[in-house]
C-alpha cells in the first residue's frame, strides 16, 4: 500500500484554507490548474512510497515513539509558494523546528522499519493546492500571481497533537481529473508516554 506521514490541519483551519482557494480559482490562468482535493489537504512529513503490508506492525510501533517523543506544538496556515511552474502551495508558520523534528522522526522510523525511503532532504512544510495540469512546457503556468494573491493568507492557529500514516488511493481507469483519496490507517497522539 502507498503510504506516507502526515499532519492533518483541523476542519476549522481547512475551511478558512477552502475560502482562500475559491478566491484564488477566479484569478487569470486558474483553468489551467488542478486543483488538489480537498478532503486530502495535508502536510506530508514523510513519504514512504508501496509499503509491504508485513512492515506494518513495526512501521506502527516505530511512527508512534516517534509521535510520544515529539511535543504537541503550535502551526497555522501561511501565505504560499510555488515549486517551479507545477506546485502551487500553502505554508505553516508556528513552530517549524518541532515539525521538521516530527517530520525527520517519521522518516527515520519507516527507514528502520525496513522502508526503501529516497534520499533524505531537509523538510520544508508545504500543503499542496495546485498543480499545472499536463506535463509539457506548453502546460506551464505562471504561479507567481497565485503566490502575490496568497501573501497576506493566515490562518488561525491550532496545537498540532498527533502524527497520521494515511494511505493514498491512486485513481485508476485513466479518468481525467481523477484526484487520489486518503485513508488515515493509523494515528499517534504527539507526547503522550510510549
Amino acid at each position: 500500500m502507498r503510504l506516507f506521514a502526515a499532519v492533518v490541519p483541523p476542519p476549522a483551519q481547512l475551511a478558512e484554507l477552502a475560502r482562500e482557494v475559491d478566491r484564488l480559482a477566479h484569478l487569470p490562468d486558474a483553468d489551467r490548474l488542478r486543483w488538489t482535493s480537498r478532503p486530502g489537504w495535508h502536510f506530508t512529513l514523510a513519504f514512504m512510497g508501496e509499503v509491504d503490508e508485513e512492515l506494518l506492525p513495526d512501521l506502527g510501533a516505530r511512527l508512534g515513539r516517534a509521535a510520544h517523543r515529539t511535543a504537541p506544538f503550535p502551526l497555522r496556515l501561511h501565505g504560499g509558494g510555488h515549486f517551479g511552474r507545477a506546485v502551487l502551495w500553502t505554508g505553516a508558520a508556528g513552530d517549524l523546528d518541532e515539525m521538521r523534528l516530527l517530520a525527520e522522526r517519521a522518516d527515520a522510523a519507516a527507514r528502520r522499519a525496513g522502508v526503501p525511503m529516497d534520499e533524505h532532504r531537509r523538510y520544508q512544510a508545504h500543503l499542496t493546492v495546485a498543480r499545472a495540469r499536463g506535463r509539457t512546457r506548453a502546460d506551464e503556468v505562471d504561479l507567481r500571481p497565485f503566490v502575490a494573491a496568497m501573501a497576506d493568507f493566515e490562518g488561525a492557529r491550532w496545537q498540532v497533537e498527533e502524527l497520521a500514516l494515511i494511505r493514498s488511493n491512486l485513481p485508476g481507469g485513466g479518468t481525467p481529473g481523477a484526484q487520489p483519496r486518503y485513508e488515515t490507517v493509523a494515528s499517534w497522539p504527539l507526547g503522550a508516554p510510549g
